[in-house]
């Protein structure tokens, strides 16, 4: 029972995504909330919902790969 070290290194990966998509898509939804007059309000708000729900499915996925490295039985 030893831990998948690829896997690992794919769930890490995975996790740093989470991470910059975790500090990059409240930004980008404040921009778009700081500039409510400008033509491009709702595609950069839009841009930021789709960052922020990126970011919650890369870290679930995320977790599940290490988890999965982790405590997975190797056949």
């Amino acid at each position: 029972m030893g831990t998948d070290k690829d896997i690992l290194v794919k769930g890490l990966k995975f996790l740093g995504y989470t991470v910059a998509f975790m500090f990059l898509a409240p930004w980008v939804i404040y921009q778009a909330f700081k500039n409510q007059e400008h033509p491009f309000y709702w595609p950069v708000l839009i841009i930021g919902m789709v960052l922020a729900i990126l970011a919650i499915g890369f870290g679930f996925y995320s977790i599940k790969t290490i988890m999965d490295a982790i405590f997975s039985k190797k056949e």
